[in-house]
């Protein structure tokens, strides 16, 4: 990706609302035993959450622990209104965060320290942590919030909280692709102590995964930017921005993209701990 094109990047935003009554019923939706696709046009008003401790503030659960499916995530899209926030917005100490911006800006303040966040904007909270969350703005604040319950180990510490930008962060090419499949990463991927990576990737119109993934790490993928088509355990599936995909661990996975756009995509990850054992 140029230069340019970091300084202005487009992240999609759910509008809500709902469908007129003339609108056909069948969509794209998908719940499968290796993954699970919610199209944009399901993140309507009537399908949104509440939580305790928070004000101003509406919830789109997109991914949560499921037996027997996808187990190590939760994932929400978070619509603030202007004022609305939490003093408490986390109620499980083992549980650790990232956040994304998309639309409007927050003040985060994580263990006395406070930082601006704009769309764009990257932060980790560490498990633990005594941090907030408003938006101090006169527009709806939108940001994406993963959690994680944090797998500690004796004798490995555990990671700081920080934040990043992603028009800041050079995209690192995939071997032998000329730039055309990169990824921005917001964690240090040689940082042991992150038991979660939260990635961007892009892929430039044409571009292609070129080969079925088969791994372990289970993923949650929000479409930022432009249409690609992913290959999910042998279907094809047509996505666009605004969409959300969820695979199992071992889900096999490939796509290609579409334009005019670049194809972007908020990726999580489970990564560098070993398998739990029963």
């Amino acid at each position: 990706m140029t230069q340019d094109a970091r300084q202005r990047p487009s992240y999609h935003v759910p509008a809500g609302g709902l469908p007129p009554q003339s609108q056909l019923t069948t969509d794209r939706a998908m719940f499968t035993e290796a993954f699970v696709v919610i199209p944009k046009g399901t993140l309507s008003d009537i399908v949104t959450s509440s939580l305790p401790f928070w004000t101003g503030a509406r919830f789109w659960v997109l991914a949560r622990p499921l037996s027997g499916f996808a187990e190590t995530f939760s994932q929400y899209i978070v619509e603030l209104a202007p004022d609305g926030g939490s003093d408490r917005p986390e109620t499980d100490p083992q549980a650790e965060g990232a956040l994304f911006v998309v639309e409007g800006g927050l003040s985060l303040t994580v263990d006395g320290t406070t930082h601006a966040l704009t769309a764009g904007g990257f932060a980790f909270v560490p498990a633990g942590s005594d941090w907030t969350v408003h938006n101090p703005n006169g527009a709806n604040a939108v940001f994406h919030w993963i959690r994680k319950r944090y797998q500690a180990l004796e004798g490995l510490a555990h990671p700081e909280a920080f934040v990043a930008q992603d028009q800041d962060i050079p995209p690192a090419a995939m071997p032998d692709t000329n730039g055309a499949w990169a990824t921005t990463r917001f964690m240090d991927p040689a940082d042991m102590r992150h038991d979660m990576h939260v990635t961007i990737v892009t892929l430039q119109p044409g571009a292609s995964i070129p080969f079925d993934e088969t791994h372990v790490m289970e993923h949650g993928l929000y479409v930022l930017q432009g249409k690609g088509v992913y290959h999910l355990n042998q279907q094809w599936v047509e996505v666009e921005a605004g969409d959300f995909m969820w695979l199992r661990a071992f889900c096999p996975q490939a796509c290609y993209a579409g334009g005019p756009q670049p194809f972007r995509y908020l990726l999580y990850k489970d990564v560098n701990r070993h398998a739990p054992l029963p």
